[in-house]
């Protein structure tokens, strides 16, 4: 686990622009069971690579016309029971951090692992975000 004082910008980073942080696994079900419309859950970490490309291409993603319904964040490392039910639904990916998940209507449509986030940039990030709300937003 990770200091709260140390995580909270890296949290607020995402709250700011409208991401319901979720805490508990009832959290994780309530918000992606919703069976209408689509939502986006970013599995947020302290890594490098969230701060460098996830955040800034997820925050940069959401300028277009086309976005989800809803927005939903978990905190590996951090929120432990939330990011281990969040991951349940994202099966058959394995586990990643970070990672980016949008589901329409309930059912997991694209999804974002480490290795497609590291290394590439925001803008990058950003682009494949967009073609997937074109697709299912």
């Amino acid at each position: 686990m990770y200091p709260p004082e140390l995580v909270a910008p890296m949290k607020q980073d995402l709250v700011s622009v409208g991401f319901e942080q979720l805490v508990s696994a009832e959290e994780v079900d309530s918000a992606i069971n919703q069976k209408e419309g689509s939502l986006l859950v970013v599995v947020n970490s302290v890594c490098g690579c969230a701060a460098g490309n996830m955040r800034p291409g997820v925050k940069l993603s959401l300028n277009g016309d086309l976005k989800p319904n809803r927005l939903a964040t978990v905190f590996a490392g951090v929120d432990s029971e939330a990011t281990a039910q969040a991951r349940k639904y994202f099966l058959p990916y394995p586990p990643s951090s970070p990672s980016i998940a949008l589901f329409k209507d309930g059912k997991l449509v694209h999804f974002l692992e480490r290795h497609h986030i590291e290394g590439g940039s925001a803008q990058m990030i950003a682009e494949n975000l967009q073609e997937a709300y074109k697709a299912y937003c």
